[in-house]
C-alpha cells in the first residue's frame, strides 16, 4: 500500500468500480451504501461508475444505487449517459488486432473461448455459450448469433478471452505480448483476459472525464479491487482498495477499506463526510 497522507475532505469526484467494490457478492447494493452515495451527492460531489461491464447492465445497477450522469464502461472503451440510455463516446478495437490476439491465445492456451462486446450488443462463440451456468448472467437480448471469433467481421468494443483460472496468468502474458502497442490488455475476475483499443483503460477514461469537469487528480477518490482498477487507483488523489482486492490493487492503494460485503465504499465515504462534508476544490 502506498503511504500518501490520508485524505480528510470529501473529493469533488468519486469514481467507483462495481463488481467486487460497490456490489456485494450477491450483486446487490446495500442500503448503507446507497445512503452514503446520496449523502456525498447532496454535499456536492459527483459520483461516476467506472466498470468493466457493458452499459447494458449498468443502468439498472446505477438506478438502484441512486447514481446518475455518465458512466465509464467496458474498461474505458465506452462512455455511457445513464439518464438518456445512450453511448456518447466509443473507442473500438480494430478487427484485425482482435483476431491476432485471439489466434495467439488459441494456439498457446487451447482452453480459451471468446466473447465480445460491440457497443450495446454482445457476441460469442458457441463454446463460450456452452459454458454458461446458473451463476452466469443470461445471454443478453439482441445478441449476435454465435460464431467463431475469427469469422467476426466488425470491430470490437472489447474482446473477452475466458480461460480456466490456472491458465489465466499465462493467457494474460500471451495477450500482452501479441498486443504490444496495438491494444490494451487487462484482467477481470478470475477467468477473463480482456482486450481493448490502444490507450483504453479505466484510468485514461477517468482522467478525460475529470478534465472535462475542470478537475485535477487531487480532487478525485477512486475505489477498486482488480488489476483493471490499478491505473485509476494510482492516478486519483486518493485510491481506495477493498479488503478483498487483488495484490496489485492493494499495492498501489492509499487506503484499504473493508470488503465489498462489509460496505467498504460506504465506510470510506462516511469518514469523508464526517470530517468535512464539503468537496475538495478543483485545484485549478
Amino acid at each position: 500500500m502506498r503511504r500518501r497522507s490520508l485524505s480528510r475532505r470529501l473529493p469533488a469526484l468519486i469514481a467507483v468500480d462495481l463488481d467486487g467494490t460497490l456490489l456485494r457478492e450477491d450483486l446487490s447494493v446495500s442500503s448503507r451504501t446507497r445512503e452514503a452515495l446520496a449523502a456525498a451527492r447532496r454535499a456536492g460531489a459527483e459520483v461516476v461508475i467506472v466498470t468493466a461491464r457493458s452499459p447494458r447492465t449498468v443502468r439498472e445497477i446505477a438506478r438502484d444505487a441512486g447514481i446518475a450522469g455518465l458512466a465509464i464502461c467496458a474498461n474505458g472503451a465506452t462512455l455511457y449517459d445513464l439518464d438518456r440510455g445512450v453511448i456518447v463516446d466509443h473507442t473500438p478495437l480494430a478487427n484485425e488486432v482482435g483476431h491476432a490476439v485471439a489466434q495467439a491465445l488459441r494456439a498457446e492456451v487451447p482452453d480459451v473461448v471468446f466473447g465480445w462486446e460491440l457497443e450495446l450488443q454482445f457476441g460469442s462463440e458457441p463454446a463460450y455459450e456452452a459454458l454458461r451456468t446458473p451463476r452466469w448472467w443470461p445471454r443478453p437480448e439482441g445478441s449476435f448469433p454465435p460464431c467463431d471469433v475469427l469469422a467476426w467481421e466488425l470491430p470490437f468494443t472489447k474482446l473477452l478471452g475466458r480461460v480456466e483460472t490456472d491458465t489465466l496468468s499465462s493467457a494474460f502474458a500471451v495477450a500482452v505480448r501479441v498486443a504490444g502497442s496495438r491494444a490494451s490488455v487487462t484482467l477481470t475476475g478470475d477467468a477473463f483476459v480482456e482486450v481493448m483499443a490502444p490507450g483504453v483503460s479505466k484510468r485514461s477514461a477517468l482522467e478525460r472525464l475529470a478534465d472535462g469537469l475542470g478537475l485535477t487528480a487531487e480532487s478525485v477518490v477512486a475505489f477498486g479491487d482488480q488489476l483493471t482498477d490499478v491505473g485509476m487507483l494510482e492516478w486519483a488523489g486518493h485510491g481506495v482498495a477493498m479488503a478483498n482486492a487483488s495484490p496489485e490493487a492493494l499495492a498501489v492503494a492509499d487506503e484499504v477499506a473493508p470488503s465489498n460485503d462489509d460496505d467498504g465504499v460506504a465506510v470510506a465515504l462516511e469518514r469523508f463526510l464526517n470530517e468535512d462534508g464539503r468537496p475538495e476544490p478543483t485545484g485549478r
